[in-house]
C-alpha cells in the first residue's frame, strides 16, 4: 500500500525531472538525492519514463524573434526599475543545508504536502490534455476533414526502430523516410564514450554480412541518405544494430566491437 509520504516523494521526483521546481527547491531535491537512495531511485524512474516519451517527439525550433518578444512583454508589464507591489510576499528564506551524512529532517527541505496538492492539480490538467490529444489523433486518422486545414498532417511514409537492450530506456531511435530515402539517428540514452565511436549497421540475410551505415555523431541527431543499392524491402525488413568501435569507426568493414543495441523498423505513419 502506498502511503502519503511515498506519494509526496514520487510527486517531488516527477517535478524535479520535469523542471517545475524553483532554484532553491531544486538544490534541496539534489541534496535529498545524495542522502536518500529511495528518492534517487524515484528520480531515475521518472527520467526513464519521461525520456521515452520525449524521444518520440520531434523537436521544434522556436522562431528567432521569440526571445525579443518575451523581453518586450516583460518590459511592458513591469518596466526595469519598477518597485515590487506592496502586497507581493518576500522571497522565501533559504532552507537549512543538508548534512552530507544525515537524514533530511521532515518539513525542513520542501513542503511536500503543498507540492503534492499542486502536483495533483497538474495531473488533472495533464489528463484533460491527454484526452484532447487522443481526440486529435483519432480525428486525424479517421476523419481529417473535420480538422482545420492548418492542423491536418501531411501524409508521409516513415518507419522507426527503437534500439535498446532488455527493458531499459532506448539508446537510439532510427527513423527512415522511404520517400526521400533519408536515415536519421537520434541519440536518446546512449552516453558518449571517449576514444570510441558508435557505428550503425544494416543486418539482412539478403546482404550476407552486416553493412555499415556510418558512424553516429556525438550530437543529438545524425542524418544521411540511404545508399541507392539497398532496395526498399531490404531496408524495411532488416535489423538495425549499433556497435562500439574505435574512434572513427571499424577499420575492417565489419563490426569489431561489442554489438550493444538492436531494433527493427515499424510503421510510424501511414503510407502515401
Amino acid at each position: 500500500m502506498i502511503n502519503d509520504e511515498d506519494e509526496d516523494q514520487d510527486a517531488l521526483a516527477a517535478e524535479y525531472v520535469i523542471g517545475t521546481l524553483d532554484a532553491d527547491e531544486r538544490a534541496q531535491a539534489q541534496a535529498l538525492m545524495s542522502v536518500d537512495a529511495g528518492f534517487a531511485s524515484l528520480v531515475r524512474q521518472w527520467e526513464r519514463r519521461l525520456g521515452e516519451l520525449q524521444a518520440m517527439v520531434d523537436p521544434i525550433e522556436p522562431p528567432a524573434t521569440s526571445w525579443e518578444t518575451i523581453k518586450n512583454r516583460i518590459d511592458t508589464v513591469a518596466p526595469t526599475g519598477e518597485a515590487r507591489p506592496a502586497e507581493a510576499p518576500p522571497p522565501a528564506a533559504t532552507a537549512p543545508a543538508v548534512e552530507a551524512t544525515g537524514a533530511v529532517p521532515s518539513g525542513e527541505v520542501i513542503d511536500l504536502s503543498r507540492r503534492l496538492k499542486v502536483w495533483r492539480g497538474a495531473t488533472a490538467g495533464l489528463a484533460a490534455l491527454a484526452a484532447t490529444l487522443v481526440l486529435f489523433v483519432a480525428a486525424q486518422e479517421f476523419a481529417p476533414n473535420l480538422l482545420p486545414a492548418a492542423l491536418r498532417l501531411a501524409p508521409t511514409s516513415r518507419l522507426v526502430a527503437v534500439l535498446q537492450r532488455d527493458e531499459t530506456a532506448p539508446a537510439f531511435l532510427v527513423t527512415v523516410d522511404t520517400g526521400t530515402r533519408t536515415l536519421t539517428v537520434r541519440r536518446v540514452a546512449a552516453g558518449i564514450e571517449p576514444g570510441y565511436s558508435y557505428e550503425l549497421w544494416l543486418v539482412s540475410p539478403r546482404l550476407g554480412a552486416p553493412r555499415s551505415l556510418g558512424v553516429i555523431s556525438n550530437t543529438e541527431f545524425t542524418q544521411r541518405p540511404l545508399q541507392a543499392s539497398y532496395d526498399a524491402n531490404t531496408i524495411t525488413t532488416a535489423t538495425y544494430a549499433v556497435s562500439l568501435e574505435p574512434e572513427g569507426g571499424s577499420r575492417t568493414g565489419a563490426p569489431t566491437g561489442p554489438v550493444l543495441w538492436t531494433g527493427r523498423l515499424v510503421e510510424a505513419t501511414p503510407k502515401n
